[in-house]
């Protein structure tokens, strides 16, 4: 008797082991020194990040950022500018932004003001940074036929 497979289940699994493998190169330490860095200095946030949650949402918006880099670095490989590249998965990238920007104005309870437009910039600076880190690291692995 055979087992049978999707192509849907087979590229998932490849996925999932390509993830692995490129997040093995994170640690967390880097991830707090950005979210410190990012969010540090921000008066608003800077209270908020006392609650580890917080800290926590800013760490999967990261390595979802960092996987998404590394995932359309192949396009890098191929040719294409960085910019071009960015361009490709830039709905993908607002919603991290965004999705980082709502944490925070939910968590803050109203308390934003005038500083929600520098706060907005903070979030897609961060996922930006982010996106370029696995990017360059993605294609590194490309490079080294790492993938």
């Amino acid at each position: 008797m055979t087992v049978i497979t999707t192509f849907t289940e087979k590229r998932r699994e490849k996925q999932i082991k390509y993830e692995k493998s490129v997040l093995k190169e994170l640690t967390i330490k880097e991830l707090k020194e950005k979210v410190k860095q990012y969010f540090g200095s921000s008066r608003l946030v800077s209270n908020l990040l006392m609650n580890s949650g917080i800290e926590e949402a800013c760490y999967d918006v990261a390595i979802e950022a960092y996987l998404l880099g590394a995932q359309y670095s192949r396009f890098g490989i191929r040719g294409e500018t960085n910019d071009q590249v960015m361009e490709r998965c830039k709905e993908e990238r607002v919603h991290f932004t965004d999705t980082l920007y709502h944490f925070f104005l939910y968590w803050s309870h109203g308390q934003e003001g005038a500083m929600s437009e520098s706060l907005y910039y903070l979030c897609e600076q961060y996922v930006n940074n982010w996106w370029l880190e696995g990017y360059s690291k993605g294609k590194r692995r490309q490079k080294l036929r790492l993938h």
